[in-house]
């Protein structure tokens, strides 16, 4: 690798993971918005997308111009296409936390309704998910890539289970059924955060390892036998 490519592709790491903290705040803030029916907050994080998009272009643009100049080849080549996809991932992950922050908004002025499932905690997972895919890509590391795709299947039983219940409250209190929504709504973009966050560790093993990984499984997920070693 020439020192000049070295150099672009330490200055494309540094911008992606500049993007990924803007993006990992929002979705925090955003959850935290329809937690504490904060309308600040939420109106916040959605002024913020237009920094999200726009850097998301910056990166791209980068990328399409290291192609160009450099001609990269092999692993080298496989990083700037894997950067492609992630910034692309990571500026959809914005959208869907303002998503969630638009319903934060509504939710805000409307009567709070106690209910017994935990969208913190559903939120904490996909973020947690969200980290470990991009600590993979900056350590190059497969293991821990590994284990964010076999964390998906957790977020999905998650929102199946709020799913369920949002079904029986709205059985219960027919009244409440438009805020029960939101939250259900709510609950549908923190498990496509995690499935984001789970493509983007996929392509943390492409680049490692040269192999696409998507769609291998049964269900369109990893072998099983590379995700059985990380257990349910």
């Amino acid at each position: 690798m020439s020192i000049h490519l070295s150099r672009e592709i330490e200055n494309l790491k540094r911008k992606l993971l500049s993007l990924s903290a803007i993006v990992e705040d929002h979705v925090r803030d955003a959850v935290e918005s329809v937690q504490h029916r904060d309308a600040e907050l939420a109106q916040a994080v959605i002024r913020g997308d237009l920094e999200v998009d726009q850097a998301e272009v910056e990166i791209e643009e980068e990328c399409l111009k290291v192609l160009a100049l450099h001609q990269p080849v092999a692993v080298d080549l496989r990083f700037i296409v894997s950067v492609l996809k992630i910034n692309n991932d990571l500026e959809r992950i914005g959208d869907l936390a303002v998503n969630i922050a638009r319903k934060a908004a509504t939710l805000s002025s409307q009567s709070p309704l106690i209910v017994s499932f935990d969208l913190a905690e559903m939120s904490d997972k996909a973020q947690t998910m969200l980290r470990g895919s991009l600590d993979s890509l900056v350590n190059l590391d497969k293991s821990l890539a590994l284990k964010v795709c076999a964390s998906d299947d957790e977020v999905d039983d998650m929102k199946h289970d709020i799913r369920h219940q949002v079904e029986e409250l709205i059985s219960i209190k027919p009244e409440h059924t438009a805020v029960l929504l939101k939250l259900l709504a709510v609950s549908r973009n923190i498990e496509r955060i995690a499935d984001l966050a789970t493509n983007i560790a996929e392509d943390v093993i492409y680049m490692v390892g040269g192999k696409i990984v998507r769609h291998c499984g049964d269900d369109g997920g990893l072998p099983d036998e590379e995700l059985e070693q990380f257990g349910p």
